[in-house]
């Protein structure tokens, strides 16, 4: 008569190798993956429910273990007590088992490697918001169904967000397995390659698109009417478009990042988006708005752009509302660079390495980039003088209509 427990023997379990569930009895099975992986697992029914919690890894838990474990468990179930429940609330006491904490303590040892203070605060915070269905339950608990549930309802419609939101899951649960929360050889629920691939449909690229940009023929009228607004704001905006810089660029900006006795503003490479110092060569306009702004400086190294705050420049949003109310809703603040960029290939004959470097963009392979080692400033500084005169109104000698410079 076959025995109703202790079927396996310690051979038996390490030589088995047919993937499937192999009963020990008692509940208490060794469960062979199909990469030959082996696990212990005690399963079992409670309220009419099927559950199944994990035990270990062969290579951590011996047979003998699994057993004592698995006797534990069974007189939890004799007293009316779900075993995962018990283990849950005594995992609850310890400090770091949950995703949420792994998370924050994953999030504070890397913070000092982001540039960007607002990415690294967006970090944790977005992580926080789609993240809550599993922020308070055992790292070692998440399981795919919990992933796809957080996944599915914005894969299609926040595309960007959703594999941001995949990969940062990821990389918490990677990390819990570097602190052996959870078994090594345990698949990451999260990953995308050969597991999530097959149950999402491929993310689309470059679904959000680009930004709306004013017409560069629009320029003039649209530069008349933003003089007009004495704001901060304004002369934020106005700024950030002779420069055509990005708007965390310009308002972010700090006064010992000018040499106005050189006309260049030079800014540091921990605020760019590639991070390489950025000189940007300053027209008369500018250095105008920089004399208007001069009585609210405080300080060599105080914002340029003030916000409400004391020690914080302006506000972000500051930009976009200002847009809103002058009824303009074909352009975004930072699609002014691509009304520059539209302006420097149709309007204009400067080269287009010269338009790429006033965008601080990289152009050109390897050995290019070796060779050119310059940033063509003085060459930018002819381009961005004659922007300026353009968006003034007026008409640059070496601002011409291409189809007129080839004949």
């Amino acid at each position: 008569m076959a025995r109703s427990i202790n079927r396996l023997s310690d051979r038996t379990v390490k030589t088995i190798s047919t993937p499937g569930r192999h009963a020990d009895g008692g509940n208490l099975f060794l469960i062979v993956d199909p990469s030959k992986a082996k696990r212990w697992a005690f399963i079992y029914r409670f309220n009419g429910k099927q559950r199944e919690m994990g035990l270990g890894s062969v290579l951590a838990v011996s047979l003998a273990d699994a057993r004592a474990i698995a006797g534990s468990y069974r007189g939890l179930l004799a007293r009316g007590t779900d075993p995962i429940d018990a283990r849950r609330a005594e995992q609850s006491k310890e400090v770091g088992r949950t995703f949420g904490e792994v998370a924050t303590q994953l999030h504070q040892s890397k913070e000092a490697g982001w540039k960007n203070a607002k990415h690294r605060k967006q970090w944790l915070i977005r992580l926080e918001r789609y993240g809550a269905p599993i922020w308070n339950k055992p790292v070692e608990d998440v399981v795919v169904a919990d992933v796809l549930a957080i996944l599915q309802p914005i894969w299609a419609v926040k595309a960007e967000t959703a594999s941001r939101i995949r990969g940062r899951i990821e990389t918490v649960i990677d990390a819990a397995r570097a602190r052996g929360l959870i078994a090594q050889e345990r698949a990451n629920p999260a990953r995308w390659r050969g597991h999530l691939s097959h149950l999402l449909p491929k993310r689309q690229r470059l679904q959000r698109g680009h930004h709306p940009a004013l017409p560069y023929v629009d320029m003039p009228a649209f530069m008349d009417t933003l003089r007009d607004r004495p704001a901060v704001a304004a002369l934020c905006l106005e700024l950030l478009i002779l420069t055509a810089t990005r708007s965390s660029e310009a308002i972010g900006a700090r006064w010992n990042e000018f040499d106005l006795n050189a006309r260049v503003w030079t800014v540091p490479a921990i605020r760019m988006k590639i991070p390489k110092e950025h000189r940007i060569p300053l027209s008369d306009r500018s250095i105008e708005i920089l004399a208007k702004m001069e009585p609210l400086k405080s300080g060599p190294d105080s914002f340029v752009f003030p916000g409400q705050r004391a020690n914080r420049p302006l506000s972000p949003m500051a930009l976009e509302m200002l847009l809103r109310r002058m009824n303009v809703t074909g352009a975004t603040p930072h699609g002014f660079r691509s009304t520059f960029r539209d302006w420097c290939g149709e309007a204009t004959v400067f080269p287009r390495e010269v338009a790429e470097a006033a965008l601080a963009h990289t152009v050109g392979n390897a050995v290019d980039l070796a060779y050119r080692r310059g940033d063509a400033l003085e060459k930018r500084r002819a381009l961005m003088i004659a922007w300026s005169e353009y968006c003034a109104g007026t008409q640059a000698d070496n601002v011409v209509p291409i189809r007129s410079a080839q004949g």
